[in-house]
């Protein structure tokens, strides 16, 4: 039973892993995309952004993963999705994806805005271009900033993946619960608990690496 039981935990956490990763590779650069935007000189695309960064800011991401995958069907008659797990994992990713672009978007805007605005004046006066002084001034300020409260929404990532299961993708905690309906025995749903337990001590560990090693730029 044990062997049974790590067997089938070792094979969410993998659905559990890849749910991170592709949330991680999507919101990134599309959360830097959005502050860009939302910083920009178009009244009409800041106020957009600012809208859809409150709502989903101000929802929650379990409802944002039912009303995505679910919304389609009801609205429009056409579960743009499908019924297997492939178009299940692809809503759940579009929902996630979305909604830590939204969070990290604000923590890009408040590090690239707390760069003194001197620093870029500075630049211009050097001859650099916009792009130069965002990517080697700016940019290089910004990560110092953000390491410690990206650190903290990645961490808090970690754990909303469970809730994906919400929609039957079957990560760890899925596998976890299903022993309590198909066997009554609890103790695997305890052992997630040590999966993210470990691997949060180890971005815990990452994060920490990186500011230390940051410690030579001082903002």
């Amino acid at each position: 039973m044990f062997q049974t039981v790590i067997a089938a935990l070792n094979q969410g956490f993998v659905k559990s892993l890849e749910v991170f990763y592709l949330t991680l590779l999507g919101a990134i650069p599309l959360g830097l995309i959005i502050s860009l935007g939302a910083m920009g000189k178009l009244k009409l695309l800041k106020g957009i952004i600012k809208v859809l960064v409150w709502v989903i800011r101000g929802t929650p991401l379990m409802l944002q993963l039912l009303v995505i995958y679910y919304g389609p069907g009801l609205i429009f008659g056409n579960n743009i999705w499908g019924s297997g797990s492939d178009g299940r994992f692809t809503a759940a990713m579009i929902a996630f994806i979305l909604n830590y672009a939204c969070y990290f978007s604000e923590i890009f805007r408040g590090g690239i805005e707390g760069v003194p605005k001197g620093q870029q004046e500075a630049g211009e006066v050097l001859g650099l271009t916009k792009s130069q002084i965002f990517f080697k001034i700016t940019l290089l300020q910004v990560i110092k900033r953000i390491i410690p409260p990206m650190g903290n929404e990645i961490i808090t990532l970690v754990k909303d993946t469970s809730l994906v299961r919400v929609i039957a993708v079957y990560e760890i905690m899925w596998e976890g619960q299903a022993f309590i309906k198909s066997d009554g025995i609890i103790w695997p749903l305890f052992f997630t608990g040590v999966f993210y337990l470990l691997f949060n001590g180890l971005l815990t560990l990452l994060f920490g690496w990186l500011e230390k090693k940051l410690d030579y730029f001082k903002v």
